[in-house]
């Protein structure tokens, strides 16, 4: 019997295509679009500029993603997900920008929603075997280590495996990545060849699954504007004055409103409790630099794990943001949902509430939230 394969039909180009990849080696594919987000019940008002539109961004999206069904001639479903979005995503990404720290909802809404709300939804109502995603990543089985492994992209700008690396075994066995070997711009000539609505059609952007946003504005709905000084860290000066600390991230240059000095600010540093923002020269960036960090809630995807019981320390690389090139780093384990991070050289702008994600060559190890960030 054909296997059964959800593939999550986004309305993009990328799904699309892995939709009809998937097709062409004989599964039996069906679609799957996920709502995950209702401007008009979340308060989605200050910073949307979708407020007077005719349709909005995610309706055209379902449209777009049923004019590629019907042209592939597969069935597709439509899952409503905005309370568990809601729940699992953004009550997290408020709360860390309260607390003055950055926030990935990425890899948050992969792990909370499209590999487990999606994932149960499709096997236990729809019976499927497997679910496919249009990221740039792959997964295979390792029968040595008796593990999945994910690894990265071909297609190293693209490669999407830094917001997957929450993943655990269970949804690594039932995923499938058919993008891993394919270019963007193969997928897109895939696409154009197969006369699919999606082949032209921009990539989505900005806050996942929300899309673009005045991110100043759009936060002022949910988090209350709390004013405070804006100090001179060199000098100990107050220079002026913000709307609140936790509109703010570490190496921001825009938005601070000192005009009329010798040379541009940066921000080098955030106070919550004192509602402190500390500003320092462009042409003095030392407080960007850092030499280690701590991660905590970790997810290790096998090796990892076996490299942190077995080892004090152990060399891999890393990233600290998506389509960073990967750095060298030690790792040592401080306790068991906790590790040390030294870089081999100075990092710039290492940020309190963003992943650190490991690297062997082409395995993506997993990662943790930086909590702690050492110069």
């Amino acid at each position: 019997m054909k296997k059964k394969v959800i593939v999550g039909l986004s309305g993009g180009v990328d799904s699309s295509v892995v939709a009809y990849l998937l097709k062409k080696e004989g599964y039996d594919v069906e679609g799957l679009f996920m709502r995950n987000w209702d401007s008009s019940t979340n308060g989605d008002i200050e910073g949307n500029p979708n407020n007077n539109a005719e349709i909005c961004p995610q309706e055209q999206d379902y449209i777009d993603a049923k004019l590629v069904a019907d042209k592939l001639n597969i069935k597709l479903h439509r899952i409503d997900f905005v309370k568990e979005y809601w729940n699992y995503v953004f009550t997290y990404f408020l709360e860390e920008y309260q607390n003055g720290r950055t926030p990935n909802p990425d890899i948050l809404c992969n792990k909370y929603i499209k590999f487990d709300k999606f994932l149960n939804f499709a096997i236990n109502e729809l019976n499927a075997d497997k679910i496919a995603m249009g990221h740039y990543a792959g997964v295979r089985f390792n029968d040595n280590n008796d593990e999945y492994e994910m690894m990265k992209a071909v297609d190293e700008n693209k490669d999407q495996t830094y917001f997957l690396s929450k993943l655990n075994q269970h949804q690594l066995s039932k995923t499938l990545f058919p993008l891993q070997k394919y270019t963007k711009a193969e997928v897109r000539k895939i696409a154009s060849e197969q006369g699919l609505i999606t082949a032209n059609k921009k990539d989505s952007t900005g806050i996942c699954f929300i899309g673009e946003r005045n991110f100043t504005k759009f936060l002022q709905n949910y988090i209350p504007n709390i004013p405070g000084d804006i100090v001179d860290i060199d000098t100990n000066e107050i220079i002026g004055k913000h709307i609140g600390v936790m509109y703010y991230t570490i190496g921001q240059r825009k938005g601070l409103n000192l005009g009329g000095n010798s040379e541009p600010y940066y921000v080098a540093k955030k106070d919550i409790e004192k509602r402190i923002i500390f500003v320092a020269k462009l042409s003095n960036d030392k407080y960007l630099f850092s030499k280690s960090c701590e991660v905590v809630n970790l997810n290790l995807i096998g090796t990892l794990t076996n490299y942190v019981d077995n080892n004090d320390s152990f060399e891999c690389t890393a990233k600290f943001r998506y389509r960073q090139p990967d750095v060298k780093v030690y790792v040592k384990r401080n306790s068991k949902n906790s590790l040390s991070v030294i870089f081999e050289n100075p990092m710039r702008a290492i940020t309190e509430g963003q992943e650190a994600v490991f690297y062997l060559n082409n395995l993506c190890l997993g990662g943790g939230t930086i909590v702690n960030v050492y110069r």
